[in-house]
């Protein structure tokens, strides 16, 4: 079994998983930890936060301190997304031999349609890939779209993995309605919707489709509710609840409890990072309706519980949510259909096979 390390962001926070980023960071650890392997979480927090976190760690899973880590003591330094290289690239681990890199969207030397990233932050990302390219054992990337456009800017390799996201194969069941008691179809949109610091053009598209999808579900006697972080200064809270950020096992509740789940996208279409959202409303057996143009659409056509709209025609979407509230599903098709495909435990058998033939030796 190997020794292994997985870092993200040097940004001195508590280590709660309360977006994406964060819970395949935990996710993805606890996972390897399961296989076997040993696993450090390289954290930024406090020691006191560290000492009396309520997320569990194990015998194979720990958090330890960023400044602290000593490179050299692991078989593998795992980094997840762009700062996660930069991250260890600060802290001095950027020449250890066995660095597996996971991207979550993969840009390229212009500006391009599809890819949400701008000039001087699409730069910036564009020279980390280069060095990623240059250092890394492996490169992860979501999808099929991801990997051409990479071996298209930086050269063909045969080391990129293609690992998609996933979700939890055990959830908590539901306790609590945590809705308001109103009599209404009630549409969740979870995650996050970027800030004028990352993304803002995407931020903008979002949360105007937000507000106009709100207000055509309130025409229909439906309610779009909001969970999560980003900007959220023009979110209208007349037409879409804000329900704040929950950690992640309280946001179980507000899927179980729902009746759609809502993916929209921040342009016509996401050239190769995928809607993870779309894995958890389905897990737990929550109807979804997505705009069209995510990588990952086929699976919400696959689980045989949503619709995948036209991109740009809220009005449709609007309806299909509402059809979707009220129709008599197969649940349990789709949820079985996620657990046998789509689970953080398929999504590590990659890295578990790689390790487990260099290092059992």
């Amino acid at each position: 079994m190997a020794k292994i390390i997985t870092v993200y962001t040097s940004v001195h926070r508590d280590f709660e998983p309360t977006d994406m980023s964060y819970i395949r960071w935990l996710k993805i650890s606890e996972t390897l930890a399961r296989r076997g392997h040993r696993v450090d979480i390289a954290t930024n927090e406090s020691i006191l936060h560290q000492k009396n976190s309520p997320i569990p760690m194990g015998q194979n899973l720990r958090r330890i301190l960023l400044p602290k880590v000593r490179w050299g003591d692991y078989d593998v330094v795992k980094t997840l997304f762009h700062i996660g290289f930069d991250t260890l690239e600060t802290y001095g681990g950027k020449d250890h031999p066995f660095i597996i890199s996971k991207l979550g969207s993969v840009v390229g030397p212009i500006d391009m349609d599809g890819v949400y990233f701008y000039g001087k932050k699409r730069e910036q990302l564009y020279l980390t890939q280069k060095k990623i390219n240059q250092t890394s054992k492996y490169i992860t990337v979501l999808n099929a779209s991801a990997k051409e456009l990479w071996t298209t800017c930086l050269g063909p390799r045969d080391n990129i993995l293609i690992v998609p996201g996933g979700v939890d194969r055990y959830v908590l069941p539901p306790s609590k309605n945590p809705y308001p008691k109103e009599k209404h179809a009630r549409c969740i949109f979870a995650g996050h919707v970027y800030s004028k610091h990352s993304q803002p053009e995407a931020n903008t598209v979002i949360i105007n489709k937000l507000n106009e999808l709100g207000r055509l579900l309130s025409d229909l006697g439906a309610r779009l509710y909001m969970l999560g972080s980003g900007d959220l200064q023009k979110l209208d809270e007349r037409y879409v609840t804000y329900l704040g950020i929950a950690p992640y096992e309280e946001a179980w509740n507000y899927f179980h409890f729902a009746d759609v789940g809502v993916v929209v996208a921040a342009g016509q279409f996401m050239h190769n990072n995928e809607s993870s959202k779309i894995y958890h409303y389905l897990r737990v057996g929550l109807p979804v309706v997505s705009e069209a143009g995510f990588p990952n659409d086929n699976v919400v056509i696959e689980s045989r519980l949503g619709f995948v709209v036209q991109n740009g025609n809220l009005e449709l979407m609007a309806q299909k949510i509402e059809e979707a509230a009220y129709k008599d599903w197969d649940r349990d098709y789709a949820i079985n259909y996620i657990l046998e495909n789509h689970t953080w435990d398929k999504r590590v058998q990659t890295y578990d096979r790689i390790m487990k033939e260099k290092f059992n030796s």
